[in-house]
């Protein structure tokens, strides 16, 4: 059992809930970087929805401590939110007001980030760990649609170091290939609560809590002289503990940043919103985990049976964080969410700035130019059409980040036919729903049995893949405007500093959260139910 336990998300809404109002959670998301120096970054991702009753102007985010900075807050248009610290007493908690008052009917959706120091405590029952504990935030009087809880543990802990409470729901390479811990939980019922908790080796932080000593636990039935003993190892604790790092302001002096995915680098290297959706399409498609049902005028998915919620949970832990966003913005009807898939593309975008913290991004942005234009070097360079039409899927999404990819495919492929296999999900996609002419129809259930496909004059291929890609990118969504108009600007530049802020809080209980979109997470706790006002 982990004994330090971390007790920091109290989301409750600032004024008590009338009796009239009727409200709930859509998403509770909260994401957990454990820092090395022990201390944590919180971001949280709130969505709520006033079914009736009374406005909904502020949300106050609790806090586990008093030794707390806040960041930044935005809504889902870009708005920057006031945030105050409205902590009294041992009630810690920033104060976040809405941009204009909730009225019923209405949906907003919230950020918040925030760094908390002594959240990470010692493990009595794993002798040489630490750790903490999450306990999302519940709410009396409200149901919450969708629970995500992830931690990205601190560089150099693997799998086979870590305990946890209750097993988890998956685990993948985060931010700078940090391991991740990921739960979800979904239909919540009022003032319903889950407790997840985490362990890793020690000396992946500098600083902890340690855990009470025997005097400190029994000191008392020692009378007076307890007392005088409790304050003399009280003082050596004070003494011996370990201090907090200030966190320090990251310079580019690691070079380039590698390990991105092509989808990532696409932000990197600022294509369109709706051609990264586009990308994590052909992505999903590339893994067999959705179909196209139709094209226009929007387009309509399929998820695959093998990555169903609950189907083959395996698979689904195969999927990128992005991509499982994006199976999850799949309506019944196979339309796309808009909302949600704007998001996947700011949760993207988080996580990539993330990554090239420390690390120069003007030599990284070439660094990736220079990967895509190797990726055309094998296809052009394949001796034949074989090899070249096996080199253009294995590198497709890298291939896309070409501007030119059209008129580079067109002439990779003018003096040799492309020659297609049945198993490339993307390629069937855009052959059957926009080809002029099709001429073959692939078994899409069992490929294996659908036998050699026809070859394709290079012409004709490359003018298929570009218009397949450039009707997508337009498609895939009902409303352009709402898409856009739902995707929060990127953060400036200047960053508010997350250095705690020193009051000396020795608090050993608090509620954690966390949130990751995979891994776009989320979760808060609390020690007291949520509510609106």
């Amino acid at each position: 059992m982990i004994v330090l336990v971390a007790i920091f998300v109290l989301i409750s809404l600032a004024k008590p809930a009338a009796a009239q109002t009727q409200y709930h959670l859509n998403q509770e998301w909260v994401k957990i970087w454990i820092n090395r120096d022990g201390t944590i970054d919180l971001f949280y991702n709130i969505s709520i929805t006033l079914d009736s009753g009374n406005t909904i102007s502020r949300v106050d985010v609790g806090q586990p401590q008093s030794d707390f900075e806040i960041g930044e807050a935005f809504d889902q248009f870009g708005n920057a939110l006031s945030a105050s610290d409205e902590s009294s007493g041992s009630d810690y908690k920033v104060r976040v007001t809405l941009f204009s008052p909730l009225t019923p009917g209405q949906t907003v959706w919230f950020t918040l980030t925030t760094n908390v120091a002594g959240m990470i405590y010692e493990d009595e029952m794993n002798p040489g760990y630490v750790g903490m504990q999450i306990k999302p935030t519940w709410w009396e009087q409200a149901t919450v649609d969708n629970l995500r809880v992830s931690i990205v543990l601190p560089l150099g802990v693997t799998t086979g170091m870590v305990r946890t409470s209750v097993d988890w729901d998956n685990t993948f390479p985060d931010v700078d290939n940090r391991l991740a811990v990921y739960w979800e939980r979904s239909n919540l019922v009022p003032n319903q609560q889950f407790t997840f908790g985490v362990a890793f080796p020690q000396e992946y932080v500098d600083s902890y809590v340690a855990a009470p000593s025997w005097w400190q636990r029994y000191g008392f039935v020692l009378g007076v002289l307890g007392v005088i003993i409790v304050g003399i190892v009280g003082l050596a604790l004070v003494v011996r503990k370990k201090p907090y790092l200030v966190p320090k302001v990251s310079m580019e002096t690691l070079g380039v940043r590698r390990g991105l995915t092509a989808v990532e680098a696409s932000y990197l290297l600022d294509m369109k919103p709706t051609m990264i959706v586009t990308e994590i399409l052909y992505s999903l498609l590339q893994k067999r985990a959705v179909w196209v049902e139709s094209a226009t005028p929007s387009l309509k998915l399929k998820i695959m049976e093998a990555f169903q919620k609950g189907s083959e949970a395996a698979q689904r832990g195969e999927l990128r964080y992005y991509e499982i966003d994006a199976l999850d913005a799949i309506q019944g009807d196979g339309t796309l969410d808009e909302e949600k898939l704007a998001q996947a593309i700011v949760f993207l975008r988080h996580t990539v700035e993330e990554k090239l913290r420390g690390y120069c991004r003007k030599d990284t942005v070439d660094y990736y130019k220079s990967v895509v234009a190797k990726a055309w070097e094998q296809v052009e360079q394949a001796g034949t059409p074989e090899l070249a039409s096996k080199a253009y899927d294995e590198q497709l999404l890298w291939l896309f980040m070409d501007p030119n990819y059209k008129a580079r495919t067109g002439s990779a492929f003018r003096d040799r036919a492309f020659e297609p296999s049945p198993l490339w999900f993307w390629y069937w996609y855009g052959y059957r729903q926009y080809h002029p002419r099709p001429t073959y129809d692939p078994n899409i259930g069992a490929p294996a049995q659908a036998g050699k496909p026809p070859t394709i004059p290079g012409a004709d291929f490359a003018n298929n893949i570009a218009s397949a890609v450039e009707k997508t990118s337009n498609n895939f969504v009902v409303s352009l405007e709402k898409f856009a108009n739902a995707i929060v600007p990127a953060p400036a530049a200047s960053k508010a500093s997350h250095e705690p802020a020193r009051h000396g809080a020795s608090c050993v209980c608090a509620c954690a959260a966390c949130a990751c979109a995979c891994a776009c997470v989320s979760c808060a706790c609390a020690c007291a139910g949520g509510g609106v006002g």
